[in-house]
């Protein structure tokens, strides 16, 4: 293992895929759309994979990787069990972070914000498009309660099946929630560890941005 440590301490990465030049625009947005329409260019591994983190009420936080579905004028559209962990403590405080990974470009966003859930329209609409097994899979699954054996969880999976042997309808506590950021940092690698930092911090709520750089 000492071994291991020391060859990943002397890996030392260059970070010379690119730069974040002043000239960003006014709207993260815009940009946002940018980064990601490289990372799936490029064919960036899980490039709408990125990790949502909550907190619960004795303010001990929470990471998880999901995958944004849509981005929408409001902000990034998700889906989940509203009953999970993730749900009940999106629903005893909303505000939660979000952050896009994607080391082949050696970027990373970080984003701040607020969640609310979509309507119930839009949620039957992604259900809808779903694999019938993703469906089923919504309603076995009772996510982050305790789970005696995996048997249990296939049994109850086979039991929804023969259930909707048709049509699966939408769970009542599976949906979707949007994220509107009040945040944005995009991070580009550098050279000597001189990485770029630019940030938009939304100041009002007629889009008006205030954009500045941070030190590495």
């Amino acid at each position: 293992m000492e071994e291991f440590l020391n060859k990943i301490r002397d890996d030392h990465h260059n970070f010379d895929k690119g730069e974040l030049s002043d000239h960003v625009g006014n709207d993260p947005f815009a940009f946002f759309h940018d980064w990601f329409k490289e990372a799936v260019t490029v064919q960036q591994p899980e490039a709408n994979a990125f990790v949502l983190s909550t907190v619960n009420a004795k303010f001990q936080p929470s990471s998880r990787v999901l995958y944004i579905k849509e981005l929408t004028e409001e902000g990034m559209v998700f889906f989940t069990n509203y009953s999970s962990q993730k749900g009940e403590e999106l629903e005893n405080s909303p505000l939660c972070s979000a952050l896009f990974f994607w080391p082949s470009l050696e970027r990373q966003i970080r984003i701040e914000g607020i969640v609310s859930k979509v309507s119930s329209e839009v949620s039957d609409a992604y259900f809808k498009s779903r694999p019938r097994e993703s469906q089923l899979g919504a309603w076995a699954s009772q996510q982050s309660q305790q789970l005696e054996n995996r048997e249990q969880l296939i049994q109850r999976f086979k039991e929804f099946s023969q259930l909707y042997f048709e049509e699966v309808p939408r769970p009542p506590h599976w949906g979707g929630y949007v994220l509107k950021p009040s945040k944005f940092e995009f991070w580009q690698g550098r050279p000597s560890r001189l990485h770029d930092r630019i940030v938009f911090d939304r100041m009002d709520a007629n889009n008006e941005w205030n954009i500045y750089r941070k030190n590495p």
